[in-house]
Order: structure tokens, then C-alpha cells, then sequence
């Protein structure tokens, strides 16, 4: 089964978001990665930790026998996302603290999350999207 992947940026989030919480009880996962922008002139992003990562996360989620949606959020260039009152840092529901971070997505609403220094860890990527 295809992982489907949908992405989104500060501004296109909420209708991009809207769309995914309606359709994730068609999947049998969903996730969210929130990570830094890419710089244009390498196509990789800003932060270290996400172009660590991201390779690791997507050949996990490629693997999967289900179908698997993944949201990916661009959470701005470096100064945007540093900014203490960027909006996912202060959202309720993300609470984000840095990026990569990993959400698993059940019944709209979080059911795990994996943080930056956590994202690229096999055995931790399976535990959040089996849900164990």
C-alpha cells in the first residue's frame, strides 16, 4: 500500500490540516512531521537533525504494509522557527519544541510524538506507528 504524502507551510497549514484530519480514518496511520525549510541552494534543510532524519523516517514509512498518511509541515527558515511566539511553539495541541518532531495522529488528536533528538531512531519510529 502507497505512503501518501501531503505537504504544508506556515501558511497553507490549516486548510492542508483540515483536509488531513478528514480524511485519516481512511488510513491505517497517520503521521505528522513537522521540519525545518530546505535552503535552496542545497535542496536539504536548515536543521542537521531533519536531514538526519527524514531519509530514515520515509524508508520506514515506505516499508509499511498499510496505507500510511504523512503530513509533512515546513516549519519556516531558521529565524522564523527560533522565534519563541512561532506559531506551532505555542499551539495548544503541537507544542512544538524543535524539529524533526513525529506525531502520531488517532482520533484527531496526538496519540505519540517523537522529538528532535529521537526522530531518526528505528526502533522508536515502529513503536510510534504501531502504537506501543
Amino acid at each position: 500500500m502507497p505512503l501518501k504524502v501531503v505537504d504544508a507551510t506556515i501558511s497553507s497549514f490549516d486548510s492542508v490540516f483540515d483536509k488531513f484530519r478528514l480524511e485519516a480514518p481512511k488510513n491505517k496511520a497517520n503521521l505528522i512531521l513537522f521540519l525545518g525549510d530546505k535552503d535552496p541552494s542545497t535542496n536539504l534543510s536548515w536543521c542537521p537533525d531533519c536531514v538526519r532524519a527524514e531519509p530514515i523516517i520515509y524508508k520506514k514509512l515506505e516499508a509499511l504494509p498499510d496505507d500510511v498518511a504523512l503530513l509533512r509541515v515546513y516549519a519556516g527558515d531558521r529565524p522564523t522557527f527560533k522565534n519563541p511566539n512561532h506559531p506551532w511553539r505555542v499551539d495548544s495541541t503541537f507544542k512544538l519544541k524543535g524539529v524533526p518532531t513525529l506525531f502520531s495522529w488517532e482520533n484527531d488528536a496526538i496519540k505519540g510524538r517523537l522529538e528532535d533528538h529521537e526522530a531518526h531512531l528505528e526502533h522508536k519510529i515502529d513503536a510510534l506507528v504501531s502504537g506501543k
